[in-house]
């Protein structure tokens, strides 16, 4: 209690101190960052996986074979859930005596929770966003569907036993399917007209859904609540299950997000551990004289830890605050880009930010602090009487794991963290290491330059392992300022490249043979190339190995519902573009043997399939047996037509097939896809613009977010700098003093001081250059499958950034000890 009491006493006069506030500053800094890219992550984050929830047209989807019991909506309701319910089911449309199927989706008045649907005043024009759904008696009708029946915008639709005005074009919903079964065009109908349509009768085939949004928690418990209570035939399907492109978008985003959000706490905890090393260290004197009056060893270690306690929390708050008025400027500016206001965040970022903060200061600086209370008393009379060095490799490494954990906590993702973690530990390695080697060779090298180069370079060989301490302090804070500026472009660059500018926005789908020469023709007639046709053939997977696919035990659930499937199979001569070999050889293109097979990575996972295993599949009839002979990697945001199982040349001859093919229709084009399905009614054209913009959407957005977060991990970063240079500010100050006493001018001995931080910018910057390279390959190529190319001009940067804003913060944090008083420094009173 003693001790406490005091602490509070003397900690008034203590916040009065230098390098209380350089800490201070550091942990405030440190929550001002962490809560400002907490917030702004965990905000975007909502956001971003809300627009990929656009898919569903809701948060989560409850579909099943049987009308939507009303408890469902009840009970979503009783977790504060919008709810809209849909009906899908195929069905003849006739316009006069023409008739074509159809796809008729039937919604509710809230539909859709997610996204917005998309209509056009004429087929294939432009489109607009709609807010609500048709009014009873109308019907929004896809543009093939109308070219079918010979219809327009305005005519009558024989839809059952009503007819429905078409009072607009149907050119995109948020939850239709671009998948290759998804023959028959749209035909959007208000559920008030179902029952008067005697569309629905016992024995029909529909399929029904309830749609749920809301408050992500309260999704999750209602899922919780419900998914015990529900029927086996009920599927629910979530964010994660539903577009596959969409989903691995944002879930790019995210993990763009957080690692900006680790990067920010790496570089707080060398912030906090350089200004808590100095904070330790001015507290010797004080803790000699303490001793010297009788203080006992625990009475000092519990001072100083009361006042670190003290100061974190004065830290927390102030950072808190600094970094959620922070992030509300910039969510106020995001919210535009993310066309409406962003979620309200979760408390967890505080949280985070607070642990991870208390954390750092008490495990970085524990080390100084155990080292105070051996502190000799002897101290007061010699300065120069220092405490044995603990060791700090237990205390760091506890402080280390500990704050990754609350990482792992906040981010799940362990790959990213032992990324991250370890190669800043290793490049910290190198750098004290080149730091260590720097001082042996400048010491032997001094010699033959001017003054102020002498004096610095003498500087950095006199202290030793303060100059390569320093030489780790700069060089990660320049490693990750270079990854988060040059490179961090680069990544953001190769993201957004993966989306090809010339991707497919089309899709033709159901071409039949005899069709091919003719609509070939019909495109190069309108001026466009003839579109590449893929072959297509349905068949269902029989065995794998000779063992039933119905018995097999498999890897997961995933790879059961792949199996037992109606499966799409291909056959080429020639891998696609957007293929990528991982294992096995790909068949020569003259290729006549026995039926071989390449399977796409995840389905080899999934399904527990693996090179030299046999797949039996029936089709049309006839049993095939294929060998798997390769397994691929498929880049999906290619949106190029790709199957999961591709055979070999000859495996599915004489079998029933149709054709499609991705091609690319600017605006100006899309007319003549009314001559394309009014010649063939047969094909069904998707649109893919909207899912291509909705993707293209996520990574803008994203990119934007990036750069915004990256402003609070520039100051972490100088932070770091700063901290490293207020490091040894006390000795610099008095050697100042000491020179200047004895006849040097002040600009000599702040030219020695620059010379000094020159060299160790130098030093800094050549190995931060090669630090950012080697981490930003394996963050590139191993966290986001990017491609990464090493670019001379990150290593010219890092050198001369090395140089130039070392010398900087320097200039700044070393003027002052520079241009104190010799008569004040000696005296004791400077500072």
């Amino acid at each position: 209690m003693k001790a406490v009491v005091f602490a509070l006493r003397s900690f008034g006069r203590e916040l009065r101190s230098g390098e209380v506030v350089v800490l201070l500053a550091a942990v405030g800094l440190a929550v001002g960052a962490l809560t400002a890219v907490g917030f702004l992550t965990d905000r975007i984050g909502k956001a971003v996986a809300r627009q990929a929830n656009e898919v569903l047209a809701a948060d989560l989807r409850l579909r099943s074979q049987e009308p939507v019991p009303s408890e469902w909506s009840e009970l979503a309701a009783e977790y504060g859930l919008d709810t809209a319910e849909t009906l899908a089911f195929p069905s003849v449309v006739f316009a006069g005596d023409a008739s074509a199927l159809s796809t008729i989706k039937v919604v509710s008045e809230q539909y859709p929770l997610r996204g917005a649907v998309r209509v056009a005043d004429q087929m294939f024009g432009e489109q607009r966003e709609v807010d609500g759904i048709p009014e009873p008696g109308e019907v929004w009708a896809d543009g093939t569907l109308l070219a079918r029946v010979g219809a327009d915008v305005g005519d009558m639709l024989s839809v059952g036993e009503i007819d429905l005005r078409v009072s607009a074009v149907l050119t995109y919903r948020p939850d239709q399917s671009i998948g290759f079964a998804s023959l028959a065009p749209s035909l959007l109908m208000n559920i008030g007209d179902i029952e008067r349509s005697g569309l629905i009768g016992e024995g029909s085939r529909v399929s029904y859904a309830l749609l749920v949004a809301g408050d992500a928690q309260a999704v999750t418990d209602f899922n919780d609540a419900i998914e015990s209570e529900l029927p086996d035939s009920v599927r629910i399907r979530s964010q994660e299950e539903s577009s596959e492109r969409a989903y691995n978008a944002a879930d790019r985003a995210q993990r763009f997000l957080s690692l900006t959000a680790i990067i920010s706490l790496l570089l707080s905890a060398v912030a906090v551990a350089m200004s808590a090393r100095r904070f330790a260290h001015k507290r010797m004197d004080t803790v000699a004289l303490m001793k010297s009056l009788g203080a006992t060893q625990r009475f000092v270690i519990a001072v100083a830890l009361v006042q670190l306690v003290l100061l974190g929390i004065i830290g927390v708050l102030i950072g808190s605050i600094v970094g959620y008025a922070a992030e509300e400027i910039l969510s106020r500016i995001l919210a535009d880009l993310f066309a409406g206001e962003l979620p309200n965040p979760g408390l967890r970022p505080v949280v985070l930010a607070s642990g991870s903060a208390m954390v750092l200061l008490l495990g970085f600086a524990l080390p100084s602090l155990i080292q105070l209370r051996n502190t000799p008393p002897l101290r007061v009379l010699r300065h120069d009487a220092m405490p044995p060095a603990p060791s700090r490799l237990l205390v760091v490494g506890l402080s280390l794991a500990a704050v990754a954990a609350l990482l792992y906590r906040s981010v799940g993702d362990a790959r990213m963290l032992l990324v991250l973690i370890g190669g800043i530990l290793v490049i910290a390695a190198a750098l004290y290491l080149v730091g260590r080697a720097l001082v042996a060779v400048i010491g032997r090298f001094r010699s033959g330059v001017g003054v102020a180069w002498r004096y610095g370079l003498a500087n950095v060989a006199r202290r030793g392992r303060d100059s390569a301490v320093q030489v780790v302090a700069f060089g990660l804070g320049l490693t990750v300022l270079l990854l988060l500026t040059l490179v961090r472009t680069d990544l953001l660059e190769g993201w957004r490249q993966t989306l090809d500018a010339d991707a497919p926005n089309h899709f033709l789908i159901n071409v039949q043979p005899h069709e091919l020469e003719s609509v070939g023709a019909l495109f190069e007639n309108n001026g466009i190339p003839a579109p590449d046709f893929t072959p297509l053939v349905r068949a269902r997977m029989t065995l794998i190995n000779g063992e039933s696919v119905k018995d097999r035990e498999y890897p997961n659930e995933d790879g059961r519902w792949l199996a037992n499937r109606e499966a799409n199979l291909s056959w080429t001569a020639e891998m696609s573009s957007s293929n990528e070999l991982l294992a096995g050889e790909w068949w020569p293109a003259d290729y006549d043997g026995p039926p071989l097979v390449s399977i796409e990575e995840d389905a080899a996972e999934n399904a527990g399939l693996s090179i030299g295993d046999t797949l039996s599949y029936f089709v049309a009839g006839r049993d095939i047996e294929a060998e798997i002979a390769s397994i691929r990697k498929i880049n999906w945001d290619s949106f190029q037509p790709n199957f999961f199982f591709v055979l070999s040349p000859g495996a599915l001859d004489g079998m029933p097939t149709t054709y499609i093919s991705g091609l690319k229709i600017e605006d100006e084009q899309k007319s003549m896809l009314i001559d394309l399905v009014r010649a063939h009614p047969s094909i069904s054209v998707i649109d893919l613009g909207a899912i291509l913009q909705q993707v293209r959407g996520i990574i803008e957005k994203a990119s934007v977010a990036v750069q915004a977060v990256f402003v609070f991990t520039l100051a972490a970063g100088i932070a770091v700098l700063f901290a490293a240079v207020q490091s040894t500010i006390d000795e610099r100050r008095f050697e100042s003093a000491m020179l200047r006493a004895l006849g040097a001018r002040r600009r000599t001995v702040f030219s020695g001081v620059m010379a000094e931080f020159a060299a160790l910018g130098m030093a800094a910057g050549i190995l931060a250059a090669a630090g950012a390279s080697i981490l930003a390959y394996v963050v590139a190529v191993q966290l986001f499958k990017l491609p990464y190319e090493f670019s001379p001009l990150l290593w010219v940067v890092g050198l001369t950034a090395g140089v130039f804003v070392v010398c900087i913060s320097g200039f700044f944090a070393a003027r002052g000890a520079v241009n104190s008083a010799p008569v004040d420094v000696l005296r004791g009173t400077a500072g």
